[in-house]
């Protein structure tokens, strides 16, 4: 996958996430997990394109690191809404897989930019 693709899906996956967030209810607890979620899910997108922009080696390898704990950090609070029972497990399966397929992919693309 290159760049630009991922660019482009981890974009995708910050709009999904705000979708969802919109569509929470207005509760407290929902509030303050959606709140969250928002931070970091944006977020994947932002830091993965400061990555490609990154001035050396290091400084990329730091900035994926960061869009994996912050992809990381959403299939956790996708999990909390579940267990919460805010949302259903079906409504929000396919986002939660994405998370942790960009986990998984930023994981070993931060492993393979360190031994290079």
């Amino acid at each position: 996958m290159s760049p630009d693709d991922l660019k482009k899906r981890t974009k995708q996956f910050g709009l999904r996430v705000i979708r969802l967030v919109q569509h929470l209810s207005n509760t407290k607890t929902a509030s303050m997990i959606g709140n969250q979620l928002l931070r970091c899910g944006t977020s994947v997108g932002a830091n993965y394109r400061a990555a490609c922009r990154g001035r050396s080696k290091a400084e990329f390898i730091a900035k994926l690191g960061i869009v994996e704990e912050e992809a990381d950090e959403s299939a956790y609070w996708l999990e909390m809404l579940v267990e919460a029972n805010i949302v259903k497990i079906h409504s929000v399966a396919k986002l939660l897989a994405e998370a942790n397929e960009l986990t998984a992919i930023m994981t070993k693309s931060r492993q393979t930019a360190k031994r290079k």
